[in-house]
């Protein structure tokens, strides 16, 4: 059988376990929270960025389109290059 002075210390061993625990939770919300609020305020910055130099940009012209040939090459037909290959 557990004496007394063995309950109380595995209690204590116990204890000590959950409040390690809990402290390493609270540290890893607290860097969970941190690089949150860093991404959060990098996607701002960026944003702002983007929208500044849209801003600042005068539209372009269209660039002029440049005329396709209307005559096009039709692709031979596997059978036709054999029979001409003859």
């Amino acid at each position: 059988m557990s004496t007394a002075a063995e309950l109380r210390a595995s209690a204590e061993a116990k204890f000590k376990r959950k409040e390690l625990q809990r402290l390493d939770g609270c540290a890893a919300m607290a860097e969970y929270e941190a690089a949150n609020r860093a991404t959060i305020e990098k996607t701002a910055r960026l944003r702002a960025l983007r929208l500044s130099r849209v801003e600042s940009t005068p539209p372009t012209a269209a660039k002029p389109r440049i005329a396709k040939s209307k005559t096009t090459r039709r692709p031979v037909k596997a059978g036709a290059r054999r029979a001409a290959a003859v």
